[in-house]
């Protein structure tokens, strides 16, 4: 999938999201990475039918929330 997106990839969900949290991006999951994006592109994303998943810690665990 060619991406028309500027895109920071990370080893671990964890680490996507400690980033998008410290930035105000958002962390996603999308194709198997771990992407933090611009809120702007995960909008263009789901309006364009795109499957993937914001990432999310809720008390210390990382959950996934699928849109698409």
């Amino acid at each position: 999938m060619q991406r028309d997106f500027e895109s920071l990839e990370f080893a671990t969900a964890g680490e996507a999201i400690r980033f998008a949290a410290a930035n105000r991006p958002v962390a996603i999951r999308l194709d198997g990475k771990n992407l933090v994006v611009r809120r702007q592109d995960a909008d263009r994303l789901e309006a364009d039918g795109v499957e993937f998943a914001y990432l999310h810690d809720h008390e210390g665990r990382i959950v996934t929330v699928p849109v698409n």
